[in-house]
Parts: structure tokens; C-alpha cells; sequence
């Protein structure tokens, strides 16, 4: 895993922490009910660009990961800024926490820039990512087929040019255990889907797990039957 993403409560301050988690990547699942479980899915490391000429129009497609719309719309200020003497700064964004999806044509034909932009971000399977295609008009009209094929193929290779990041959600889950039964607490380390990032020592011992979402429930299971304590 190159990249995580952890969500859930902070460990007690007083717990010794571990290192940070990592592991291996699974397949990104097409199914969207397997995916409103969900602990994974794909991004990009860092911004990527790709500059092309077609028909005399310069497009210059800018790719870059995002937490949140209203960071995406900081960065879209200074794109703007940066590129001002440009005809269009066309957009899409898509965020993983509630599957939002948002465009912009941005002046252009009404679906001929921001949808074919993001088509071309879901046909990656990417989250919390964005793309802003600048075009400068070179004086040849494209047509609405042109036009959507080159903003949509702009997009696709600045998105190609990215390194693919894996993130994980993860939920807290504490544990409390006896000194007889530490044994059983460290049987439920299985990391990437189970990691023990902090402990402290006590009456009772403290520990605190972060866990795959999807694996949370089989986890809570694996503490009843060794008959540990959910905190």
C-alpha cells in the first residue's frame, strides 16, 4: 500500500503508539453495494500535467488529488490565476466519502468538457481526484464530438501520467485483556486488516487496533470468542 486513509476516533493519549500501517493493495471492486462497505479504493500521489495541440487549440489537462470540494475550488483559483490569459478552464471532481461527482463546462457547449472529464476520471476508477483541462482557442471550431473527445482524452492521459495511490479506511476499535490473556490480543494483529498502532500497560492492558471496515465485524467476533473486551 502506498497510501492510507484512516477513519474513526483518535487512540487515548496515553497509549505508546506504533508505526504507522501498511499492506498490500486488493482489486478495486466494480460492484457498488461491495463498495458502500468500504475501506478501499484508488487515488493519485500528486499532481500530474499532459500538453497537447489539436486543431490549433492548445489543451493542457491538470490532474491532482483532493480531500474536499472546497480545497478543489482553492486549487481551481490558482489554475485560474496561473493560466489567466486561457479561453476555458474546464473541470471534474470526484470524492470518495459520499460518491459525489461534480462538473463544469465552464463556457464551453453544455456537455462537451466537464462530463467527458469526468468520464474519463470514473473510466480510471479514481477517487478524490480532480482534473482541470485549460484550453487556449486557436480560431478552429472543434465541433461537440471533437470538442468532447479532446477534453475527454486531455484528461485521461494527465490521469495517466499519476501514480496510483491505494487508501484504506480504517475504524479505531480499543480492547481491554488481563495479563494472562495478552497472548490472545496479539493473535488478532493480521495486518493490512487488523494493525495494533498503540498499547499501554495497566489494570486493565489498553489496546488500540485500527481495522478495515470491512473486516470490523469479523474482528468484534474474533474478540468475543477469545473473550476479550470491547472498549
Amino acid at each position: 500500500m502506498r497510501s492510507i486513509r484512516i477513519r474513526g476516533s483518535t487512540a487515548a493519549p496515553s497509549l505508546r503508539r506504533h508505526r504507522a500501517h501498511c499492506g498490500a493493495g486488493d482489486a478495486p471492486s466494480d460492484s457498488r453495494a461491495e463498495r458502500d462497505l468500504n475501506d478501499h479504493y484508488r487515488s493519485i500521489g500528486g499532481a500530474a500535467e499532459f500538453r497537447h495541440k489539436i486543431e490549433r487549440s492548445d489543451f493542457l489537462g491538470i490532474a491532482f488529488p483532493i480531500a474536499t470540494e472546497e480545497k478543489f475550488f482553492e486549487e481551481l483559483s490558482a489554475i485560474t490565476k496561473r493560466h489567466f490569459d486561457a479561453t476555458h478552464h474546464c473541470w471534474a471532481l470526484r470524492l470518495f466519502a459520499d460518491a459525489r461527482s461534480r462538473s463544469a463546462d465552464a463556457g464551453e457547449p453544455s456537455g462537451t468538457a466537464g462530463r467527458p472529464i469526468l468520464s474519463a476520471i470514473e473510466g480510471a476508477d479514481l477517487f478524490d481526484v480532480a482534473v482541470v483541462v485549460v484550453r487556449w482557442f486557436g480560431g478552429v471550431k472543434l465541433g461537440t464530438g471533437g470538442l468532447s473527445r479532446a477534453y475527454r482524452e486531455t484528461a485521461a492521459e494527465a490521469l495517466q501520467r499519476a501514480k496510483i495511490v491505494d487508501h484504506y479506511v480504517y475504524d479505531r476499535v480499543r480492547v481491554a485483556a488481563p495479563f494472562d490473556r495478552m497472548s490472545d490480543v496479539y493473535r488478532l494483529i493480521d495486518p493490512p486488516g487488523a494493525v495494533l498502532i498503540a498499547e499501554r500497560f495497566g489494570e486493565p492492558n489498553e489496546f488500540a487496533f485500527d481495522v478495515r471496515r470491512s473486516k470490523r465485524e469479523e474482528f468484534v467476533k474474533a474478540l468475543a470468542a477469545r473473550r476479550l473486551t470491547l472498549l
